[in-house]
């Protein structure tokens, strides 16, 4: 039988341990006992690739919605760049009285917490003269973009009564849906509900 010398079982230990990390670098891309924090989790579905038109047709995920629309000022916005901080997406109409009354609200609550977005989504049928003079009078604190009600967001409910909110967290999921208006206490409740315990 072949007898290695001491420098061949030296070299053979290099080369296993060599292969052994890795492997194991290949396979843990995550420090152990290092899950990925809310935003990590948030900004992967997000990097995600868009579906196809040809699986248009399967249902959407809608505890864990995309959005993306234009603002009535022309601006971009896209939920998944909201990454980290907890978001409210307001579905609402001019002609509601309720809607209104929770419009300084919501300003006021973006104003207070810098870790809450609030995006407004006007669900009726408008002329955007009018939606303007709205907007110049009750000038809410954040962005509302104006929706189609004939095609409305396909990751959310078709709002059955307004108003209708969502509560998405962090990592980009639906927290709770509120339906009729909503106050900050509701909001903030719901967020140390969802917080997870120290």
């Amino acid at each position: 039988m072949m007898q290695r010398t001491p420098a061949a079982m030296l070299v053979f230990a290099l080369f296993c341990a060599f292969l052994l990390g890795a492997c194991q670098r290949a396979t843990s891309p995550v420090a152990a006992g290092s899950p990925p924090s809310p935003k990590q989790v948030c900004q992967q579905r997000a990097a995600a690739p868009e579906p196809k038109a040809s699986e248009s047709a399967q249902p959407a995920d809608k505890s864990q919605p995309r959005l993306k629309v234009t603002t009535f000022d022309g601006k971009p916005y896209d939920l998944a760049a909201q990454c980290g901080q907890w978001v409210v997406v307001n579905f609402w109409a001019t002609w509601c009285g309720p809607c209104l009354q929770e419009i300084p609200d919501l300003t006021a609550f973006t104003r207070k917490r810098k870790d809450v977005a609030v995006i407004g989504l006007d669900f009726e049928e408008i002329e955007k003269p009018e939606l303007e003079a709205f907007l110049k009078q009750h000038t809410p604190g954040y962005p509302i973009a104006l929706i189609d009600t004939y095609h409305p967001p396909q990751d959310f409910d078709t709002p059955r009564a307004l108003p209708t909110s969502y509560l998405i967290g962090p990592d980009g999921a639906v927290v709770h849906k509120f339906l009729g208006p909503i106050t900050i206490k509701e909001i903030e409740q719901q967020i140390d509900r969802a917080r997870p315990a120290n």
